[in-house]
């Protein structure tokens, strides 16, 4: 009976409360096992001398990310890693350790800006996968040893302006080979301006103790780049440099000694050496055999170079994505669940993935499109031209496009306007990356910008955590759509709309609020009967009267914008296909001041939220 009493099964209530153990017994595992992450951060911030009040938070959460969002002050978080810090203007002194920031694999982003660090600059080279530093307007000093940035290889950005460093600009840093934004204005910079490998979007020397040259691949800048440094000389500058001094002249050889007397044939008695005879019938045949082969060489090598093309087009009829990717939104924000399972990106067929990505950028990691294929992915959304995605490689994200309004367009044209634009650099311009060619439809491969485009900023649903754009930005922002603007009118002569597209959702802004024009110099390969009806060049007024667009038509669309920062209201002319002038925002203004509708700042952009709308689409959707 005692065995039977021990051989009977368990109550319901005792498996219940075994369960409730266990599972509490995990969560206090769970609580007490260290976290990498927080130890590193933990760490970084004892080594701070007066972050005990400015980063209390830090250790309140268990974690410091929770995704895309950082639990603790100052931590960017993307997928649950810390991406970077972002300890701005928060009264930090001492100096900068960076070794306990080292266990953190995707750091790319370290920004002090604003603070009043001092001594050296921070050794930088321990965190190899760096995008971005920014440690401006603090009081760094002395000199920087000539490797200081060696190996860096992923730099993009360094900002070291307003400190007090001294000596020669490192070597280092100029050959950084992804490097396009460098300011290091208001130092003591000495010696001559190096020349850097990569082409530079914005480079900052002004009020230095630099002397010299200006280096020839610098002379495409503002001359605003170099102000501040009374020994510089050469273009972009005024003053010219002082030629050299010419060389003294070479001493004159001594004249020739005549040389000793050769008798002719015949006045010794020897007699004269036949003539030569011409080259030999066996020559002239060999010459003759070396230049068929040749040729059949030549022809030989023609013919492959035919059927590699000849197969490159057969491949192209395969899908690139397959069927269940596709999907139909009547806004970006409604996006179908059905088309992506899991985040990922469903697998086409085998022969797609044998195709080449082609890059335009040589300051971009490569990869192929079977990495693009297999990677991490998520829908942005459906805008004008077709569907955007945000793939992670790697550490980076990148959104890719697909464009099935350039079907008409030949792979070599294709192909040519591609790398054109890819030779476009300018800061105010998201740089094409990569493209692939398919005959149906086209990818175009960017870098993604989180901080989404100002059409979000403007119409969105704002918060504490995600306030409105305030009107100093809102001003950097309208000249920075007019730098790039310019850019595009220079180096695009031959297009009579260079942009042809310019939106509010087509301006992204980075992570400093700068604008970035999205969409660029697309109408070359956009089917015309398509481009008539989705592209903003063709939804301007002098379309409408006299159906042609002249090389103000994009003036007009930055006008447009304006208007749309200014009054907060969205152009509805925007979602028609064609311009609408009940519905034209310029229109609206103009009868809001004939009205005398204008009323004072608040009581005016209340007026305009209850009018407006909301943009049909997200960031960096087409």
């Amino acid at each position: 009976m005692a065995m039977a009493r021990l051989m009977r099964a368990p109550t319901p209530t005792f498996l219940l409360a075994l369960m409730v153990a266990a599972i509490s017994f995990m969560n206090m595992l769970s609580f007490g096992l260290p976290d990498p992450t927080s130890d590193a951060l933990l760490n970084f911030k004892s080594s701070l001398g007066n972050s005990s009040n400015v980063l209390s938070d830090w250790g309140s959460s268990p974690k410091p990310c929770n995704g895309n969002k950082g639990n603790w002050v100052g931590v960017l978080c993307f997928n649950g890693n810390v991406r970077g810090l972002q300890l701005e203007s928060m009264g930090l002194q001492g100096s900068i350790d960076v070794e306990p920031l080292v266990p953190l694999p995707y750091l790319k982003t370290l920004s002090f800006m604003n603070n009043s660090f001092g001594g050296p600059l921070p050794d930088l080279r321990r965190l190899k996968r760096l995008r971005s530093v920014y440690l401006s307007y603090n009081h760094f000093s002395g000199n920087i040893s000539d490797d200081a940035l060696k190996g860096l290889d992923y730099l993009r950005k360094v900002y070291l302006g307003n400190n007090e460093l001294s000596g020669k600009i490192p070597s280092s840093l100029a050959k950084l080979p992804r490097l396009f934004d460098v300011g290091l204005e208001d130092n003591k910079f000495s010696g001559q301006i190096p020349d850097f490998k990569s082409k530079l979007w914005r480079l900052n020397l002004a009020n230095n103790e630099l002397e010299g040259e200006v280096p020839e691949s610098l002379r495409k800048l503002e001359p605003s780049s170099f102000a501040g440094n009374g020994k510089l000389c050469g273009e972009p500058l005024e003053s010219a440099c002082s030629p050299p001094p010419a060389p003294a002249p070479p001493a004159p050889a001594p004249a020739p000694s005549p040389p000793p007397f050769q008798p002719q044939c015949g006045e010794s008695g020897e007699p004269c050496s036949p003539p030569r005879k011409s080259a030999s019938l066996g020559l002239k045949i060999a010459l003759s055999i070396v230049s068929i082969l040749l040729l059949i060489a030549i022809i030989a090598v023609i013919l492959i170079i035919r059927n590699k093309r000849k197969k490159q087009s057969e491949l192209d009829q395969v899908e690139l994505l397959d069927d269940s990717t596709k999907y139909t939104a009547a806004t970006a924000s409604q996006i179908d669940a059905k088309s992506v399972e899991n985040n990922h990106v469903n697998h086409p067929p085998k022969r797609a993935e044998q195709g080449k990505l082609s890059f335009v950028r040589d300051d971009r990691e490569r990869f192929d499109l079977h990495d693009l294929l297999r990677a991490s992915a998520e829908i942005l959304g459906s805008g004008t031209f077709g569907a955007s995605y945000k793939a992670l490689i790697l550490t980076d994200a990148v959104v890719v496009k697909r464009y099935k309004q350039m079907n008409n367009v030949g792979r070599e044209e294709f192909h040519e306007h591609m790398r054109r634009l890819g030779r476009l650099t300018h800061q105010n311009l998201l740089p094409l990356v990569a493209y692939y060619y398919r005959r149906e439809e086209k990818l175009l491969v960017s870098d993604f910008v989180e901080n989404g485009s100002l059409a979000s900023h403007l119409h969105g649903n704002h918060n504490l955590h995600q306030p409105g754009l305030d009107w100093p930005t809102r001003l950097r922002i309208i000249k920075g759509i007019g730098r790039g603007l310019t850019y595009l009118y220079n180096t695009l002569p031959s297009l009579v709309v260079p942009h042809g597209h310019l939106k509010s959702s087509n301006v992204l802004l980075d992570e400093n609020m700068d604008p970035l024009l999205n969409d660029y110099a697309l109408l070359p390969v956009i089917n015309m009967e398509q481009a008539q009806h989705l592209m903003m060049a063709y939804k301007s007024p002098e379309y409408a009267q006299h159906r042609r667009i002249t090389k103000k038509t994009d003036v007009y669309c930055l006008g447009i914008i304006i208007l749309e920062v200014l009054t907060g209201k969205f152009p509805e002319n925007y979602l028609k296909q064609s311009y609408d002038s009940k519905a034209d925002l310029a229109s609206w203004v103009n009868g809001m001041i004939k009205e005398k509708k204008t009323k004072s700042d608040g009581d005016y952009r209340s007026s305009v939220s209850s009018e407006g709308g909301g943009d049909d689409s997200t960031s960096q959707v087409v």
